[in-house]
C-alpha cells in the first residue's frame, strides 16, 4: 500500500513495488534482440554467431563485417599499429581519410609501443618521419618539433635520456598503460561503425542511463525501492520500506 513519508512524498512501500514489477512482462524475443546488439556493435563477433545459433536472433548487421571489424580491434589490442592501418585501408579506404584524428593517435600509438619497448632513437625518427608531416599545418608545434631533431643531431645520446626521463616525470607516463589502448580500441570500433551506418554505441548502456534518469526523476515525487546496483539490479533489503538515495 502507498503512503505518506515524513517528506510529504507519495511513499510506494517495496511489496507494492515488486508487485507493479512483476506485472511488467517482457519477451524472451526483445531481450535475446538487447543482447545480440550488445555482441555485435561491441564486435563480439563468435560470440554473436553462437548466440544466434542458440537463440534463433537474428544479428541488425551482417556477421562478416563484425568479424572483419574485430579483426582490426585484435591488431590494436596486439599493438599491430601498421597492421591495423592496412586493415582498416583494405575494410574502408575512407576512414581514416574521414577520421584524420584517429589516424593521427594510430601513429602516435605506435610511437608509444616503441617507447614502452625501450625503442628511444626508432620512436624519435617514426616521429619525425611518419606523425610530422600530418601536423604541418600547425606551425608552433611543427617548429618545436623541428629544433628538437635538429638537437637530437647535435646530442642524440643526450637528448634519448632527455626523452627517458621525460616521459617518465609527466603526464605522458599513463600514456603507455593498457587504458590508452583500450581506449583507442573504442575509438577506432566507433569509427568503423559509423563508416557502416551502425549505432556506435550498444542499445544496453543506453537503456541504464535512461533508468538512472528516470529513477532520478521519480525520486523527486515519491519514495520507492531504488536500484542501487546497476550490476545486480537488486532492490534494497525488505526490511526498509523505501530508499531515498542513489
Amino acid at each position: 500500500m502507498d503512503a505518506a513519508g515524513p517528506s510529504s512524498k507519495r511513499v510506494i512501500m517495496y511489496r507494492a513495488w515488486e508487485r507493479r514489477l512483476e506485472d511488467v512482462r517482457i519477451r524472451d524475443a526483445d531481450v535475446n534482440k538487447l543482447v545480440m546488439n550488445y555482441l555485435v556493435t561491441e564486435g563480439y563477433a563468435e560470440a554473436a554467431e553462437k548466440f544466434q545459433i542458440e537463440s534463433g536472433t537474428e544479428p541488425d548487421i551482417d556477421l562478416a563485417t563484425v568479424f572483419e571489424r574485430r579483426a582490426v580491434l585484435r591488431a590494436v589490442e596486439s599493438f599491430y599499429l601498421k597492421e591495423t592501418i592496412e586493415k582498416l585501408n583494405r575494410l574502408d579506404p575512407m576512414i581514416l581519410v574521414m577520421n584524420r584524428q584517429i589516424d593521427f593517435r594510430l601513429q602516435h600509438q605506435r610511437m608509444i609501443e616503441m617507447i614502452r619497448a625501450g625503442e628511444m632513437e626508432m620512436a624519435l625518427l617514426y616521429a619525425v618521419d611518419e606523425i610530422l608531416p600530418g601536423i604541418q599545418n600547425n606551425v608552433i608545434l611543427f617548429s618545436i618539433s623541428s629544433c628538437l631533431f635538429c638537437l637530437a643531431l647535435e646530442n642524440y645520446v643526450f637528448l634519448i635520456d632527455f626523452l627517458k626521463e621525460f616521459i617518465r616525470t609527466t603526464t605522458l607516463f599513463p600514456l603507455l598503460g593498457p587504458s590508452q589502448r583500450l581506449k583507442l580500441v573504442s575509438q577506432v570500433n566507433a569509427a568503423i561503425l559509423t563508416s557502416q551506418n551502425h549505432e556506435k554505441e550498444p542499445k544496453l548502456p543506453i537503456l541504464l542511463k535512461m533508468l538512472i534518469c528516470i529513477q532520478n526523476e521519480l525520486d523527486e515525487n515519491a519514495a520507492f525501492p531504488l536500484v542501487c546496483d546497476l550490476m545486480t539490479t537488486e532492490l534494497p533489503d525488505t526490511a526498509c520500506p523505501y530508499h531515498l538515495s542513489f
